[in-house]
């Protein structure tokens, strides 16, 4: 592929975590749009002056329209019908790629198909993570079309066994090549993203109040809940070593070792929420709040996932945020009371008065 895909896409990606216009499906505006859980249609005739980015819907560029802007999709159905003009690259995660139409631009599709029809015209390359493109005899595709695998190794050649009765010559090293691929680190950190602001939207809808007390903890407690953290961390191996020497506490071990993780994951749920909230504080937006906590969510975890790859940062900044998350949970009992102390702004909890 040209030396600029990587940075188109990685402008495709900043596209999906900042919202930069409303969400109006139907109407073309001369804006970016971002939608979440909806359908977006670009009526024939019509154009959109911007960048398009569609979470969990379809989109369908109708006969004629024109589109001068980036487009990436989450987990559906792309199609440009005949007489569509895309301007732009495109990005499809998750979901299928249907063209007939013309695109002037470069396609990366993850984990989907692409089907291009008799008359599609694509000018820019197509790469593909598992996936495939099918292209009919008819279909124009003036760069290159690649199909990326793993990183291979290169095998060094087995040495012929030397004839007797003369001593062998020492054998050369082997020379290995090992190719890297950037784009499987970016999508990994990508998908566990997405993964973690799903779970994280299936708990706004029936834990929010624990969420609110743990992000309370976080945000009023952050030292305290960080030596929490800590201090879990440091004890925990040698607990987890004493109850299996037991044996009888083994299953119990079994449930401690289980609930750190949980208590990382509901930890870090509660602080996306906080971040989705000043988030939509801060662009004047008032978001339902399944939307904000799951944003807010994906949006931490594609900023310390991003951080991991940069060189003397690395996992640092991702201690730091889990060990906080830990400590949090475990302070408030997965958000089911006030942590220990009296919080400013947080009312505690009433006592009733003994019989």
């Amino acid at each position: 592929m040209k030396n600029t895909t990587l940075m188109r896409i990685l402008l495709l990606l900043a596209l999906l975590i900042v919202p930069t216009a409303s969400a109006h499906a139907q109407t073309p505006n001369n804006d970016d749009v971002v939608l979440f859980g909806q359908n977006y249609t670009l009526s024939e005739g019509e154009t959109l002056n911007g960048s398009l980015a569609v979470f969990g819907g379809n989109i369908e560029i109708q006969k004629d329209a024109e589109v001068n802007g980036s487009i990436a999709l989450f987990g559906g159905n792309l199609s440009i019908e005949e007489g569509t003009a895309i301007n732009g690259d495109i990005a499809v995660f998750g979901g299928n790629l249907t063209i007939t139409g013309e695109v002037n631009g470069d396609i990366v599709i993850f984990g989907g198909q692409a089907l291009l029809e008799s008359t599609a015209l694509i000018d820019g390359d197509i790469a593909t993570f598992g996936g495939q493109v099918n292209q009919a005899p008819d279909a124009k595709v003036t760069g290159e079309i690649t199909n990326n695998t793993p990183p291979n190794i290169d095998t060094p050649e087995v040495p012929d066994a030397p004839g007797a009765p003369t001593p062998p010559d020492a054998p050369a090293a082997p020379n290995i090549n090992v190719d890297i691929n950037p784009f499987w680190n970016i999508f990994g950190k990508l998908s566990r993203a997405v993964v973690i602001a799903v779970v994280a939207m299936l708990l706004a809808l029936f834990l929010q109040p624990q969420l609110d007390r743990t992000a309370n903890a976080i945000v009023r407690q952050p030292f305290i809940a960080g030596s929490y953290g800590l201090l879990i961390f440091i004890a925990l191996p040698v607990a987890l070593l004493i109850m299996i020497v037991t044996l009888i506490l083994i299953p119990v071990a079994a449930i401690v070792a289980l609930l750190v993780p949980l208590a990382w994951l509901f930890g870090i749920i509660a602080l996306g929420q906080e971040v989705g909230e000043r988030f939509a504080k801060a662009i004047n937006r008032v978001w339902a709040p399944v939307i904000s906590t799951g944003f807010g969510t994906f949006l931490l975890m594609l900023v310390l996932g991003f951080m991991e790859l940069v060189p003397c940062v690395g996992w640092i900044p991702s201690a730091v945020v889990g060990l906080i998350s830990v400590g949090a949970a475990v302070m408030t009992l997965f958000g089911t009371r006030n942590p220990p102390g009296i919080l400013p702004g947080v009312e505690a909890e009433q006592i009733p008065p003994a019989a």
